[in-house]
């Protein structure tokens, strides 16, 4: 999928423009729950502003320091077995909201990286690392590294249907 031929056709700009002219007709509507919905969009906002500032500060370190096309070299066309562990390592290692990665992803895709990988990274998301210990004080080691294993299983088989979609389209 070529860079022009993304599937969203609303860009950041349409969606804020919407999302104004909505708080504006729910206004006129109902000033008292527009004023509260501000309210609590505002406190969320604020909370959630530092956590932003820090991902596109450390996103910006990272792309100084590297690019895109060493990553791509190990999840590129010729990565082999190679790619799909560094995939599913990237996946768990990864922390924050998901669509902090999409700029990133879709860098990575414009260098060379294959789809199937970016499908493992997102499912292998699963495992988060820091409430593994929460998991086992609850479910037992045991459940725990079973679980795990299979979450990895399902990414890898996620995405090999993909790399078998791809192969359809081609």
């Amino acid at each position: 999928m070529k860079k022009q031929d993304k599937p969203f056709a609303f860009r950041g700009k349409y969606l804020l423009v919407a999302v104004l002219v909505l708080y504006g007709i729910f206004f006129l509507v109902n000033s008292g729950g527009a004023l509260s919905a501000l309210q609590k969009s505002s406190t969320i906002l604020t909370k959630i502003l530092p956590i932003f500032v820090v991902v596109i500060l450390f996103t910006a370190t990272l792309n100084y320091f590297i690019k895109p096309k060493q990553i791509a070299k190990h999840l590129g066309q010729k990565s082999g077995m190679k790619g799909w562990f560094w995939a599913l390592a990237a996946g768990v290692i990864s922390h924050g909201p998901m669509y902090a990665w999409y700029p990133l992803l879709d860098d990575l895709r414009s260098h060379g990286m294959k789809d199937e990988y970016i499908v493992v990274f997102f499912a292998s998301r699963a495992i988060k690392i820091p409430l593994l210990p929460i998991m086992i004080d609850y479910f037992g080691l045991t459940f725990t590294i079973v679980i795990s294993l299979y979450m990895l299983f399902g990414a890898l088989i996620q995405g090999l249907c993909m790399q078998l979609a791809t192969i359809k389209d081609t």
